[in-house]
């Protein structure tokens, strides 16, 4: 292959890598809107476990789109059940998505008392602590 053939090559070869990257990027910032800050081990997996990182954002898709139950519904369950776990990352991070989908604070209030009647006193200020938080 001469010379001008490997530059054009090359050239191709980073346009593909640099389109590819844009669009990886429109994918994470989609997500995030959807359901909040996107952990720096899932963004990493975009380099490291492409594969992984694909399979992922289809079931995320299948997951978080619109069907029988809306986004925001679907929102107000998983602060519910992250609430439940009492994990912090994944409340916050939910909430954090949850404002983008213009769920309200009296909302998730109404869906931490679900989670009192189901987990306990525990749960429901773990999430009510979180949320004041997040959503002063």
């Amino acid at each position: 292959m001469n010379m001008v053939a490997k530059k054009t090559v090359a050239k191709k070869t980073t346009a593909k890598i640099t389109a590819a990257k844009k669009a990886t990027d429109k994918e994470l910032n989609t997500l995030e809107k959807k359901i909040g800050k996107v952990p720096k081990f899932f963004r990493e997996l975009t380099t490291k476990e492409p594969e992984m990182f694909n399979l992922v954002m289809r079931l995320e898709g299948h997951i978080w789109d619109d069907g029988k139950l809306s986004g925001k519904t679907k929102k107000l369950i998983a602060i519910a059940i992250a609430a439940a776990l009492r994990d912090q990352h994944a409340v916050r991070a939910q909430l954090a998505g949850a404002k983008n989908l213009g769920v309200t604070k009296a909302e998730v209030e109404e869906a931490l008392r679900v989670t009192f009647l189901l987990s306990g006193m525990p749960a429901y200020v773990y999430g009510k602590a979180q949320l004041d938080e997040v959503m002063p």
